[in-house]
């Protein structure tokens, strides 16, 4: 009830409507009457009830999405407001029905938000002058600017609630749909919060669509976002495949965003043809739901069966080799007639280890015969047919539980073919989408001209004709005008993302969706040492994902991926059995191929300064040697490496053919094959960085990304002792390849190898030849004495060698052509390592140098190059031998060759 007094006098009962009005001169009041007739007078004349009054609100357009800061709202008899935005501005004049107020909540002033505040001014104290300084600094500015208000994500996040979201509206997919896909999607719907876990290669992509596609269908609004432009750029891709992207708007740094505005998606022209009814792709997906179990359980009982025959198979070559004499006793036939179940057999197998080498008691009788219908006893009665029996029980016990895999298998195919399944899931797929664009094609989208000045003049008309914003997480604040709350939020690749600047995007969406894989690599993190309010916000030590994980717990919807598209299942086991308790399903198919490859360089200290020549040597031997068939030099193929240093000598000598980055580069991406170089040795200077090549989160990502065949390039036992994935790795592939074929041992020696405490065994002749006369260093020996052997035989026994040969004794200081820095260098005592001569006329021929470590520092690096510089100037080849080469003897073979 509304009562309106007019100079003291109550009006109500003769007015059927009222309006205020701005006169320009001051605030009106015009009464009508049911005649028609009206009268106006100043408001301040008037008064109106009920009048609410309210201060330091937020103020948004009913379905709008940009929220302002109003000083004072004075409500009139629930119909009109007084808005003030600040003091010194006029007051505007506004529908009750046309806009929402919202207080404003204090999250900001919190302990939580003021943390991540003093984090960000500590990392811009920390950042250098350049592009980091801008970005910390700009980091800080977009924190300032968020509005506080209690509807956005962030004060879910801040607060630690979520809050549940009531959506019956139908679901849709358009770009297919599993298991986890059906739930995750589902999930998204129900909470304020939902987190998607999201392995490698399980379709996460596939799943964010499907998101996309439903928050479209709502009308809603909705930001991509990650730290990694490959997996948004994914998105844009999948979109722009469907004739989606004209809905996209790519913005965040300005850079970015002037790209767009200058070449801006146009809305398609071209008509749809009407799509199915919406209760027609609902009952398709109802009857879809029934199979997708089955679907799941036929990839879940295919690499159970491949499990068991590979098993199988390491018992059969163990029988092979430790039972050869054993025809005289009992075999799994002499146990077939007791028809023996498979839990039966287990029972029996249990049973035996109870009587083990005593006597069969009248007991153990009893029991054999009511338990297993077993009589005669003959069969136990000594040790060697105990222990005969028990293995042929063995043996049957996966015969019995391969055929049971294989009869569930067949199963379950039966009702996957007979109802259709490919064609309902293709049917789903089409008709979604065809919806989709129908109802798409039905919004009508402003014909507005945008550019990168005033579309954030007019962001709800921006956001109308695009729906989709992509951006980085450090430029979305940037991206949108100051107020701006969008409907949903999708960060992927959540677990490489530092929570600052991940929250910002929390402060502008009502609804989250955080995407990632806490298996996979987490962010480098700032250390910057301050304590958090709550563990559960550390910034030094949680990426976002955790972080989300840890505040909402099980409040909210998690979802693990767990079909796996990409990898062979041989490779793709490693990492579920390894990092994902087995909770992934393997959707390709084993059909035999050879897709694990094992080399072990020999043994020896090959690692210099986080680059290992032999493991790239070894690798390059396996491929140029024919050991691997398999390698295809069509396919994409890839070489990952801990070190950026590794990396960098890898492009000298691998084939252009190969991707080169380094692990924490590669992920997000994939290759058809994979070379992973774990470079460290056995040095005890390098055992400090075991823990970083050793980690589970690296070697997941190393593994995972390749398709058809990885191999692992790695030295002798460096890992053992830390017992660690690699580890696990290497015992993975030794028990599932081909010993033969896909593993290779040592397949390069050098004979630089005796420099270390462990050398190959196909080494210990040459260093019972070893002379300590001829040098103090070991690694001159090795030189002297193959030096020895090849100028012992024609056509190099017209030669010989001297060792510590002046440098100035062997060139002279009159040489023109010399430097008078390279003439100083020569007064010093720099003396040349091996100089061949004629044998007679005893004429130089040519120096060899043997460069240990020290050879790499700078200074010595300056020496080696005046040495080079004056040799070269005095006609004298030169040979370098590293003492981490490989392939000594035949260098020194081909120099010899060369020169003499």
């Amino acid at each position: 009830m509304v009562t309106i007094c007019v100079n003291g006098q109550d009006k109500s009962q003769q007015i059927s409507d009222w309006k205020i009005w701005d006169s320009r001169q001051e605030l009106m009041l015009t009464c009508y009457f049911p005649s028609g007739k009206s009268f106006t007078r100043p408001l301040s004349e008037c008064e109106i009830k009920p009048k609410t009054v309210m201060e330091n609100q937020l103020l948004v357009k009913k379905e709008g999405c940009v929220f302002t800061h109003v000083d004072k709202v004075v409500c009139y008899g629930n119909k009109q407001a007084i808005v003030q935005y600040s003091e010194n501005t006029k007051p505007y004049i506004m529908n009750l029905d046309n806009i929402r107020l919202v207080d404003k909540t204090d999250v900001k002033d919190a302990d939580v938000f003021q943390y991540f505040m003093s984090v960000a001014k500590q990392r811009v104290e920390k950042a250098s002058s350049g592009p980091a300084g801008v970005v910390a600094t700009n980091i800080i500015r977009q924190l300032e600017a968020l509005p506080p208000n209690p509807e956005t994500a962030l004060s879910a996040y801040c607060t630690g609630l979520s809050q549940p979201r009531e959506d019956n509206d139908p679901l849709i997919f358009p770009f297919g749909i599993n298991e986890s896909q059906l739930k995750a999607v589902a999930g998204v719907f129900s909470s304020q919060v939902s987190l998607i876990e999201g392995p490698p290669g399980t379709g996460k992509t596939q799943t964010i669509l499907n998101i996309l596609a439903n928050i479209l269908l709502r009308g809603q609004t909705v930001a991509i976002l990650s730290n990694n432009n490959t997996a948004v750029e994914n998105i844009y891709e999948k979109l722009s495949k469907d004739g989606l992207d004209y809905l996209v708007a790519k913005l965040g740094n300005k850079e970015n965003r002037e790209c767009f505005f200058a070449s801006p998606p146009s809305v398609p022209s071209e008509a749809i043809e009407p799509g199915p009814q919406l209760q027609q792709i609902e009952g398709q997906i109802e009857r879809l739901k029934q199979f997708l179990h089955a679907q799941n359980e036929v990839a879940t009982l295919r690499a159970a069966i491949d499990e068991l025959n590979i098993e199988r198979e390491h018992l059969l070559q163990w029988r092979q080799e430790n039972l050869k004499h054993t025809s005289h006793l009992p075999t799994i036939e002499s146990l077939k007639k007791y028809k023996l179940s498979k839990q039966k057999l287990m029972d029996l197998m249990a049973f035996l280890t109870t009587i083990d080498n005593k006597p069969i008691t009248l007991k153990n009788r009893i029991e054999l015969l009511f338990k297993f219908r077993i009589l005669h006893t003959g069969l136990f009665n000594s040790p060697d047919k105990l222990n005969a029996v028990t293995y042929a029980l063995q043996l049957d016990y996966y015969d019995k539980t391969l055929q049971e895999k294989r009869a569930d298998l067949s199963s379950f195919e039966k009702v996957l073919k007979s109802g259709g399944f490919k064609e309902l899931l293709a049917c789903v797929t089409t008709s979604s989408m065809a919806y989709l664009k129908g109802q798409l094609q039905q919004c009508e989208r402003p014909r507005v001209t945008f550019d990168s000045q005033n579309y954030r003049k007019n962001m709800e008309t921006f956001l109308k004709r695009y729906p989709i914003i992509g951006s980085s997480s450090h430029s979305i604040i940037n991206s949108l005008k100051s107020g701006t709350v969008l409907d949903y939020a999708i960060i992927d690749e959540a677990s490489q993302q530092d929570i600052i600047p991940g929250i910002l995007a929390l402060g502008c969406v009502r609804n989250l969706v955080i995407v990632g894989d806490r298996k996979q690599l987490p962010p480098v993190f700032t250390n910057i040492g301050l304590p958090a309010p709550d563990q559960r916000y550390d910034c030094d030590k949680y990426s976002l994902l955790d972080s989300c994980l840890n505040v909402f717990g099980d409040t909210v919807p998690v979802t693990l991926l767990k079909e796996h598209y990409r990898c062979h299942p041989r490779i793709i086991q490693f990492c579920n059995q390894q990092f994902y308790d087995n909770q992934l399903v393997p959707m390709t198919q084993d059909v035999g191929e050879d897709v694990l490859q094992l080399i072990v360089t020999a043994k020896g200290n090959h690692t210099r300064g986080y680059k290992n020549q032999r493991e790239l040597d070894s690798l390059l031997h396996v491929l140029k040697q024919g050991e691997s068939s398999q390698w295809d030099e069509s396919t994409k193929r890839g070489f990952i490496a801990p070190y950026n240093s590794q990396v960098a000598l890898s492009h000298s000598h691998l084939p252009v053919s190969f991707i080169k980055d380094t692990t924490h580069k590669f992920q997000g991406r994939e290759c058809d094959e994979i070379v992973f170089s774990t470079v460290l040795d056995k040095k005890v200077s390098n055992q400090k960085n075991i823990t970083f090549v050793d980690d589970p989160h690296l070697i997941n990502v190393a593994v995972s990304r390749a398709k058809q065949k990885f191999t692992l390039v790695t030295g002798e036992d460096v890992f053992k002792t830390s017992n660690g994935p690699v580890a696990a790795l290497i015992r993975y592939i030794e028990y599932y390849a081909h010993e033969t074929s896909q593993i290779h041992r040592s397949p390069v020696v050098s004979a630089f190898d005796l420099l270390y405490d462990e050398y190959d065994r196909s080494l210990e002749r040459l260093r019972s030849r070893l002379r300590h006369s001829d040098s103090r260093y070991k690694s001159e020996q090795i030189v002297a004495q193959l030096l020895r052997e090849r100028l012992s035989v024609a056509p190099y026994n017209v030669l010989t060698f001297h060792r510590e040969i002046a440098l100035n004794q062997l060139v002279s200081v009159s040489n023109e052509a010399l430097t008078e820095k390279e003439r100083g260098f020569m007064k010093g005592r720099s003396r040349c390592d091996f100089v061949l001569y004629f044998k007679v006329g005893k004429k130089p021929l040519a120096v060899i140098e043997v460069d240990g470590r020290s050879h790499e520092t700078q200074q010595q690096k300056e020496w080696d190059a005046l040495k080079d510089s004056i040799l070269q100037k005095a006609g004298l080849p030169l040979l370098r031998l590293k003492t981490i080469e490989s392939y000594i003897e035949d260098k020194l073979e081909n120099f010899i060759n060369s020169v003499i």
